[in-house]
């Protein structure tokens, strides 16, 4: 499952390294206090707001990847969006996402539902040349939708054309599908329902959403969903806990939910924000768009958990920016190659050097 924090995630108020002075003296009226700090090791710990991270870490589920970024990033949060989910260079244009390329690449008959975004929007992340997931937010409502009889009359009247070009054919294909596996989908989803208590709210509801169709046995291989916005350019301290509570909480019954089924060994979650935050606090107790950032790698059967690489040094800074050390698509290949057996090298465009954490 891929979790996107939408908005640009400040990650040094996230994993915070509580032992430096220049992270203090950079953030007199927003970093967070030493007394408050979720210590995982004698130089970092958590955000407060985030309670089953620091669960997660002390039972062997949680790994953290510092400094995550690329070679000349964007601070545009919808040019940096594209670069993260197509995982393109910063000076070249792709259209179509890494995870749809995913599908691309793993079969020529793959069903739109092998890769489901719990939203009523696609992201770029999702679609390809040939394959593009799935968008749904409440499956029953998909199915309920996908009954009504004009849908189904047009489906069934419609004859293919002579011409291969004809847009037509490409409409009343999508449609079938999406018929076909909103079918599917109902037929799984219906056998279980969760008793786990998630918190109210779109992403606690999302959550419990993916954790109904894992559990239900799906043949889905991604999940896709969102929570943000972390734009915090004003008050961050507040926001940022706010949405923090909502992904801790979510991910603390999400996990609870696939122990209980045993299904948490077999799934994997991945954060990730389209850049971190300036590391001075700018003058309304807020932070800029900056550029390296840290990811969370969340799953029953991680090789390597806990902190996988150093910290940001804050006093080796490009103009004020935190340097990148990993590229972010050697994460995607990590996750492509040893989690989901796929050809990293081809669907990236490129070879990454793969990390140890799977």
């Amino acid at each position: 499952m891929v979790i996107q924090m939408s908005g640009g995630n400040d990650g040094l108020n996230t994993v915070v390294p509580y032992r430096n002075d220049d992270y203090y003296s950079m953030r007199p009226n927003i970093a967070i206090p030493k007394s408050d700090i979720l210590s995982l090791t004698d130089e970092l710990g958590l955000n407060p707001a985030l309670k089953s991270f620091k669960d997660l870490y002390g039972q062997g589920f949680l790994s953290i990847i510092n400094n995550v970024g690329y070679p000349n990033p964007d601070r545009s949060h919808f040019r940096s969006m594209d670069i993260w989910q197509t995982a393109s260079d910063s000076d070249k244009y792709v259209s179509d996402g890494w995870i749809g390329r995913y599908l691309d690449a793993q079969c020529s008959d793959c069903k739109s539902y092998y890769a489901i975004e719990v939203d009523d929007t696609l992201s770029r992340a999702m679609k390809s040349e040939l394959h593009k997931g799935m968008a749904v937010s409440n499956p029953n409502q998909l199915y309920a939708d996908s009954q009504r009889k004009l849908f189904r009359d047009v489906s069934a009247d419609y004859t293919p054309s002579a011409n291969r070009d004809n847009p037509l054919d490409y409409l009343y294909k999508t449609q079938a599908e999406t018929l076909s596996s909103a079918d599917y989908i109902h037929s799984r989803f219906k056998t279980y329902q969760s008793t786990t208590d998630y918190p109210k709210g779109e992403f606690g509801r999302n959550l419990k959403t993916i954790a109904e169709l894992i559990i239900s046995g799906m043949e889905t291989k991604v999940y896709y969903v969102s929570i943000g916005s972390f734009d915090t350019h004003t008050g961050q301290k507040g926001r940022q806990e706010n949405l923090f509570g909502q992904l801790s909480d979510g991910l603390a019954a999400f996990v609870k939910d696939l122990k209980q089924n045993d299904c948490f060994k077999d799934t994997l979650v991945m954060t990730f924000s389209e850049f971190g935050r300036r590391v001075k606090e700018n003058g309304s107790n807020g932070t800029d768009h900056g550029t390296a950032n840290n990811m969370f790698l969340i799953g029953g059967s991680l090789a390597k958990p806990g902190i996988y690489n150093p910290p940001a040094n804050l006093a080796d800074l490009d103009q004020g920016d935190l340097k990148y050390q990993i590229d972010f698509r050697s994460v995607y290949a990590t996750v492509l190659n040893r989690w989901l057996k796929a050809d990293d090298a081809k669907i990236l465009g490129n070879k990454y050097d793969y990390l140890g954490m799977i």
